[in-house]
């Protein structure tokens, strides 16, 4: 079972509609595939049309009798998918589970439980460093990084592959950055500045492998997708949304293998 996290210490890059893009897509080529919405603002389990009363990831991170693990929380979207979902109230529970003993193996923990079950398993970390993220980092392989080329977004992965290096030294050797991608980005755009700053990353000796070559262009269909509760491939099949998920996909499963 391979454990894949997507995350950026910065919102609005796109993370959640990559994580669950990728996944559906591994769906669609014959996997298994069970989807963590770790991210307490819940925008992938909305976009999921999971129902509001099946139990969340928050109930896992309490403590006391009658705790629920996260293998019973997975609940069957289709044949390949199962979801874990998220809730707001996660972000208050978020708080206490960071102050508990080993918080950072809470994932790798659980999951152990679900690995004849599953291929993959894609988790969807909130735009922070919090205590989930952290979680979600020491459980897996790698961790992908959705970028707009501009300072603030550069910000944010900067800081988020420093929390990657110190993690894979204390917690988690195998860890490490799967790669760098686009997003909202095309090299045909008129976006001069935006063109600057992926010029200056894909130069930069410490990133430059890591910078993938697809990226994500700027499509109405994947909005429209995920207000339909519709895999993007289902909702718009030919748009550049799913054209540009699938080649990312396949270039993840590339850089893994």
């Amino acid at each position: 079972m391979r454990i894949l996290t997507f995350a950026n210490n910065k919102g609005g890059v796109g993370k959640t509609t990559s994580a669950l893009s990728v996944a559906h897509r591994l769906v669609e080529l014959g996997s298994k595939v069970l989807f963590i919405d770790a991210d307490p603002q819940a925008n992938a389990s909305t976009a999921s049309g999971l129902p509001a009363e099946h139990p969340h990831l928050g109930l896992a991170l309490t403590e006391g009798e009658g705790v629920p693990t996260l293998a019973s929380l997975c609940y069957p979207l289709s044949t390949g998918l199962s979801m874990v979902r998220s809730a707001r109230i996660m972000a208050q529970q978020e708080k206490g589970f960071g102050n508990a003993p080993d918080y950072q193996f809470f994932f790798r923990h659980q999951l152990e439980d679900v690995q004849s079950r599953f291929d993959y398993v894609i988790i969807d970390t909130a735009p922070n460093l919090g205590p989930l993220t952290v979680s979600a980092l020491v459980a897996s392989e790698a961790v992908f990084i959705p970028l707009q080329p501009n300072l603030f977004g550069s910000e944010g992965m900067t800081a988020l592959i420093d929390m990657v290096a110190r993690l894979k030294r204390n917690f988690n050797p195998q860890l490490r950055v799967g790669g760098i991608f686009f997003t909202k980005y095309s090299p045909a755009y008129r976006k001069a500045l935006h063109h600057q700053y992926a010029r200056d990353l894909q130069a930069d000796p410490a990133l430059a492998s890591l910078i993938m070559s697809q990226t994500i262009r700027e499509n109405v269909s994947l909005d429209e997708a995920q207000s339909m509760q519709r895999p993007i491939y289902d909702w718009a099949p030919n748009s550049n949304g799913a054209a540009d998920y699938r080649s990312l996909t396949d270039e993840i499963l590339t850089r893994i293998s």
